[in-house]
């Protein structure tokens, strides 16, 4: 038991830590002190329990447990201590490195109330106390406490203007849907207060994964508002959507596979006119074939991204692209070509090899995004934005600036009109 409990008589006890070794997590120890300054104290996984039933642990307000993939054979033991927890009325924040989702899930359904990744994002340790410890608004007297009401995902009216973005991976797995979450979160985000509202539309009805990577679940509504689409309102639109951490709307991709010439058009266009009236701005997941509508979306769209890699492939389809784009009359300098997993800074063979590939293709690569790493999969895998998985890896950084950029276009051009 660490000197900072047994000081509890000049310092009361707040919260605890727990842990194998709360040395391993030298950013959890900053931001509690941080948070709580002396007022918390640090217990190993075996002294959790008893602590909970003494005087000053009864007295505490939260713990955090912090836990990693060596400690997953603990499942039984950090079960009983969130238990433990619940009956004495603490409030848990689970703080996992490497961790399997599953072992997660069922810290979760065990009554762990916050879930934080580490390495800690910043200021999210403290926004998790701040919610844990927020009582909810008590109800009148006389009166029941209502369940408190959502608030509608269609709440903007008025003209067509969202502005409309499209994204397309010219090969497999180039970072398109990790792109289209990433960009609608930073965009959603890009202000503290009244954000922007921001829809994504995943439109790749065989394969789509926005609803993987935003840990969401399909629902049947999409199929059933796809199969009539002449019948669509604001209510069968608004009731298909899924909402993600009230910041995204998201139009996942149905449950089960789906030919892509289910829809026409005419059909696209009225979604994409119902998703513009409501939304400022409307992320499509485009699929990586060409289909009837993709041409009403490149028509209509306001930025439309080609996603690439420096390799033969994306070479190839991205020199077919242009092919039958042109050969159609269609707009192919609308496209704004983006390489993912560009070489650094210091790779001079790299970005000789980047410049041949644009010159042989006769196109411009307009931006480059950097390696990720490991961190980028782990999001998608957990189903979390890389603001809060990976807040500062340097592809986050640069979708961050990406979206900074595209708003600030946007509210100019709001100002002109």
């Amino acid at each position: 038991m660490s000197e900072t409990i047994l000081g509890a008589e000049e310092h009361p006890l707040v919260a605890c830590t727990i842990s194998r070794d709360v040395q391993l997590y030298d950013l959890l120890i900053e931001d509690m002190e941080d948070a709580l300054g002396e007022g918390w104290g640090d217990l190993g996984f075996d002294e959790a329990i008893p602590f909970m039933g003494q005087p000053d642990g009864e007295r505490m307000s939260f713990i955090a447990i912090a836990i990693d993939k060596e400690d997953e054979g603990r499942a039984d033991q950090l079960s009983a201590i969130i238990h433990k927890a619940a009956t004495k009325g603490i409030k848990v924040i689970l703080i996992a490195e490497d961790v399997k989702p599953a072992t997660l899930h069922k810290l979760l359904r065990e009554g762990a109330d916050e879930f934080v990744p580490y390495p800690l994002p910043e200021g999210e340790l403290q926004a998790a106390i701040t919610k844990i410890m927020t009582p909810a608004p008590a109800a009148q007297d006389g009166e029941e406490a209502a369940p408190a009401k959502p608030t509608s995902a269609l709440s903007k009216t008025g003209a067509a203007n969202g502005a409309l973005i499209a994204v397309q991976g010219l090969a497999g797995g180039v970072g398109a849907t990790t792109l289209v979450t990433n960009l609608a979160w930073e965009l959603a985000t890009v202000t503290k207060t009244d954000g922007p509202r921001v829809c994504i539309l995943d439109l790749d009805l065989q394969m789509g994964s926005v609803s993987t990577y935003m840990d969401l679940t399909r629902r049947e509504a999409v199929f059933e508002m796809l199969s009539d689409i002449d019948s669509m309102d604001e209510d069968s639109f608004g009731q298909a959507l899924v909402g993600y951490e009230n910041k995204v709307q998201v139009l996942t991709a149905p449950p089960d596979l789906l030919p892509l010439d289910m829809i026409g058009p005419e059909e696209v266009e009225k979604i994409l006119d119902m998703a513009r009236q409501h939304f400022d701005y409307v992320i499509v997941d485009m699929p990586k074939t060409l289909v009837q509508w993709s041409e009403t979306i490149l028509t209509s769209a306001h930025v439309y991204l080609a996603m690439i890699e420096l390799d033969m492939r994306s070479a190839q389809n991205a020199l077919r692209m242009k092919r039958a784009l042109q050969s159609e009359g269609l707009p192919f300098d609308k496209l704004r070509f983006m390489l993912n997993r560009a070489p650094k800074f210091t790779d001079l063979q790299g970005k000789a090899r980047v410049k041949r590939m644009a010159e042989s293709l006769g196109i411009s690569i307009d931006l480059q995004m950097p390696d990720g790493g490991r961190p980028i999969l782990q999001a998608c895998d957990h189903g979390q934005p890389l603001a809060v998985a990976a807040a500062k890896n340097p592809l986050r950084r640069e979708i961050m600036k990406l979206a900074a950029s595209i708003h600030a276009v946007g509210q100019t051009d709001a100002e002109a009109a």
